[in-house]
């Protein structure tokens, strides 16, 4: 099946291209939340920003790609800004992210938005379980904050998302 930005006279070169500037931006959008403070009453909370990158590389070049994508940002993330201890976390909420999202949106009975939204509660769910193994369980009061967290910040990140997309040339709407 062909992705988003595929023709005849693709070249790998313009993929990794491609890929590079996803990466790029999320990596952007990644610092500009580290100089939003935390919100609300919650340690560690953040809007989220980067996975309207990875919602969008999701959609545009399947799972593989908001895979690669989401892995290189969350490294470079942890390297630049954070430390070892903060990768176990963002890794764990990438991937549980990311293949919650990837299942939704392979059985095709959630948009976009709905994809999002459920991307971001499973990124706040498997983060607290890194920290309740870590911490105790002692951290799982924070549990409905971080689930009605995740629920706005998804669905605004999956709102932006189909957005986006439905103004890149050659792509339909997904809701």
């Amino acid at each position: 099946m062909r992705r988003w930005g595929q023709k005849n006279g693709d070249t790998r070169a313009k993929r990794a291209a491609l890929y590079g500037m996803l990466v790029a931006l999320a990596f952007l959008l990644s610092y500009i939340e580290t100089l939003i403070p935390a919100f609300f009453w919650v340690p560690g909370m953040k809007l989220g920003l980067a996975n309207l990158v990875i919602v969008m590389a999701l959609y545009l070049f399947g799972w593989k790609g908001g895979l690669a994508i989401s892995f290189i940002r969350v490294l470079l993330v942890a390297f630049s800004f954070t430390n070892l201890f903060s990768l176990y976390f963002s890794l764990a909420g990438a991937a549980a992210s990311l293949l919650v999202m990837a299942g939704l949106k392979r059985g095709g009975g959630f948009g976009i938005i709905g994809v999002s939204l459920a991307g971001g509660t499973a990124h706040n769910i498997a983060q607290l379980c890194v920290a309740a193994a870590l911490l105790g369980e002692g951290v799982l009061y924070y549990l409905p904050v971080l689930l009605a967290a995740g629920a706005v910040t998804g669905f605004c990140i999956g709102l932006a998302c189909r957005e986006i997309l439905k103004r890149l040339p050659g792509m339909k709407s997904r809701d």
